[in-house]
């Protein structure tokens, strides 16, 4: 009796085949979505409103990804890409958007993240408020450069990691940085190139402060006395604060140099709250690199706070004390946290330096038990500017701290959605919510939502 068997799928036909597919939206992550037998399918690079044609790359049970094969039919939204890098450059992922459409996108995704992740039942209109937005290019005060020394051709290269690889990709300019640091680039990989002990150097850090442009090279070994001439002439000739770290973290300034022992390394800062406080940090230092947008978004938080003389407020994931200064400025008690030991001793320095009292910094992990620590107790208000992870360990002890208002800071709309359950079922409801457009040309959206005891 003769046996019929069904025959298995074949997954790399699956895969090699091509089709037509019509994108509907973005989704958070800034991929093109479609929908192809029952299935979700995200395609990077596609657009809402497009027709494209796709090969898979992936299978699994409820989705698929794709890879961008061919545009049909483009969508009034899509842009020719500003920067000569950007297909091969891990930075940016939506020049190819229009940043007005980017910036709806983010509003849209914003929303309706925190929406359906949060239980509610929809955000009212008028919480919505008006998106912080800056100039979408050149707003990038630090960047991070990394090198590779070609064996063969003995050469230096400076560049980005490539998307979703190590591998670095050679620039000469970067039209979402800094003017002057992008106009940098060239010539100081020129420079570079002239150094003895090239093979020696590690990543470049570019840095545009309040006090003057600085780069910090990372060295794995000292530098003879020629390198070190060069490099300050360089130095000198754009006028540049050229700072040298060896593995340990150690700084030397280079140029301008030191008059004596006993002067301390130059830093680079910021100011804040109308040019009144002054922020330093060091190279590794945690900063917001977009600094008018951090200004505003700084300003908004303080707004929202409204911090009254005699209050208690404690700002977790301080960093060096973006927020946690300014808001000291305004006659508060401010108690400000943060996991990182440097960064710790960076924000008491920098309260010293702005002679500001009613400030105290503690180093906590702020993911681990936090029962026995000195400054947790009852607060009038709460300000959380969390990592991508989101801050829901710390969320855990609400009921000890009972803050009247809540402002969050988030770089993450996933985290911020599954914590925004954590502060609505204890009690508090959502009054603003904010786009922060702190990374145009990328799909990363960065937002304020400001919580409430409920009434």
């Amino acid at each position: 009796m003769a046996q019929f068997f069904k025959e298995k799928p074949n997954k790399s036909k699956q895969l090699s085949a091509k089709l037509t597919l019509d994108i509907t939206q973005l989704d958070h992550l800034g991929a093109g979505i479609a929908q192809h037998q029952g299935k979700v399918v995200f395609v990077a690079g596609a657009l809402p409103g497009e027709r494209v044609t796709v090969q898979f790359v992936e299978q699994k049970k409820s989705y698929a990804k794709a890879k961008l094969i061919n545009i049909v039919s483009p969508a009034p939204s899509r842009i020719k890409a500003h920067c000569p890098h950007y297909v091969q450059c891990g930075g940016c992922d939506l020049q190819h958007m229009d940043t007005q459409a980017q910036r709806e996108h983010k509003q849209i995704a914003l929303v309706d993240l925190i929406t359906k992740l949060s239980s509610t039942e929809g955000i009212a209109e008028h919480l919505v408020v008006t998106p912080i937005v800056d100039d979408a290019w050149h707003y990038r005060r630090r960047a991070r450069l990394a090198t590779v020394f070609d064996k063969n051709t003995q050469r230096l290269q400076l560049g980005f990691r490539a998307a979703n690889s190590n591998k670095i990709v050679e620039i000469n300019q970067c039209p979402v940085l800094a003017a002057p640091l992008s106009d940098l680039i060239t010539p100081l990989a020129v420079n570079l190139n002239q150094l003895k002990a090239k093979a020696s150097l590690g990543h470049v850090e570019l840095t545009q402060a309040d006090n003057g442009h600085f780069a910090v090279l990372r060295i794995t070994k000292t530098l003879p006395n020629s390198d070190l001439r060069w490099l300050s002439g360089f130095a000198e000739k754009h006028q540049l604060n050229v700072l040298l770290q060896d593995d340990a973290g150690q700084l030397t300034q280079l140029y301008p140099a030191l008059l004596s022992d006993e002067d301390k390394v130059t830093l680079p800062f910021y100011l804040l709250a109308d040019n009144s406080v002054r922020c330093s940090f060091t190279p590794g230092n945690f900063v917001q690199v977009n600094g008018v947008i951090n200004q505003a978004m700084v300003e908004q938080a303080i707004d929202w706070l409204d911090p009254q003389a005699g209050e208690k407020i404690l700002d977790l994931f301080c960093g060096v004390g973006n927020f946690s200064l300014p808001l000291a400025k305004k006659a508060a008690q401010v108690i400000a946290v943060e996991g990182v030991v440097e960064m710790v001793e960076q924000a008491k320095q920098n309260a010293l330096d702005n002679q500001l009292t009613n400030v105290s910094f503690y180093h906590a992990d702020l993911s681990a038990d936090l029962s026995e620590q000195p400054w947790l107790g009852n607060i009038d208000k709460l300000l959380l500017d969390p990592a991508r992870a989101g801050a829901y360990e710390s969320l855990q002890w609400l009921q000890k701290m009972q803050p009247k208002k809540v402002v969050y800071v988030s770089c993450n709309p996933a985290s911020l959605a599954r914590d925004s359950s954590v502060l609505l079922a204890n009690g508090y409801r959502i009054a603003k919510v904010g786009l922060v457009d702190m990374f145009p040309q990328t799909h990363h959206i960065e937002a304020m939502v400001l919580f409430e005891l409920g009434k």
